[in-house]
């Protein structure tokens, strides 16, 4: 049974799923770091000096002085600044995701079918899946 169990995680990609995933920790812990330590504070300075991490609204009408004394006295608030830090890093991952999928994935090479023009045909293909008509194998 441990063999069988070995066969499958090794032919299922388990392994390369479980050191992808950690690499995506890894680097979800950097880009955080990225925005909050090295973007933020040059855009807040120009921004008149505002600290992202400490905008938000109260909704208890107390005016706490910061967000961490307001969490900490346990008030209602929405935190937009943490919003606006967990967008722009969720914009990094994502381009960086994109780099990398770019880099790794390549195009399928398709055709075009000369009568309805759809042209996500793979090379492969003699009949049209959207007008059904014969569509002349690739030279």
């Amino acid at each position: 049974m441990l063999s069988e169990f070995n066969a499958w995680l090794l032919k299922a990609n388990v392994l390369a799923l479980a050191l992808a995933f950690i690499i995506g920790v890894a680097l979800a812990a950097v880009v955080n770091s990225l925005v909050k330590d090295i973007i933020m504070p040059p855009v807040g300075l120009l921004l008149g000096g505002v600290d992202f991490n400490n905008l938000f609204i109260d909704l208890s009408g107390k005016h706490p002085a910061s967000l961490k004394a307001a969490q900490d006295a346990g008030l209602a608030t929405i935190n937009y600044g943490v919003f606006i830090n967990t967008v722009i890093t969720f914009i990094i991952v994502a381009f960086v995701v994109f780099v990398i999928a770019r880099a790794f994935v390549k195009p399928v090479p398709t055709k075009v079918c000369p009568r309805c023009a759809a042209d996500d045909l793979p090379m492969a293909a003699t009949r049209c899946p959207h007008c059904t008509s014969d569509v002349p194998r690739a030279a």
